[in-house]
């Protein structure tokens, strides 16, 4: 009896955060997937705009791209990566 009165208890102390995550889900979660979407893309436009020589697109003098590197040198494979990767039109649609 002792081992179902503590699986109880454990379940009423863990039904706030459930209910936390399902009213997350219902509300707020879509506009938070939204955000995220378009953080990315000012990303991406920001280091093509600053870094676009790695690409084969330069627009400022390096002089500028130089004092920028050491705060964007963690996030440039993964920019390259998603810049260069190749998309069908059916992704553009999804989006």
């Amino acid at each position: 009896m002792d081992p179902l009165i503590s699986r109880f208890k454990k379940k009423l102390k863990d039904s706030p955060k459930t209910i936390r995550e399902i009213l997350y889900g219902f509300t707020t979660y879509e506009l938070h997937r939204d955000l995220q979407k378009e953080k990315g893309d000012i990303d991406n436009l920001f280091m093509l705009v600053i870094f676009g020589d790695l690409a084969g697109l330069p627009l400022l003098p390096p002089y500028y791209s130089m004092r920028l590197l050491p705060y964007i040198v963690p996030r440039i494979n993964t920019w390259k990566r998603r810049l260069l990767r190749e998309r069908d039109i059916i992704d553009i649609l999804v989006e």
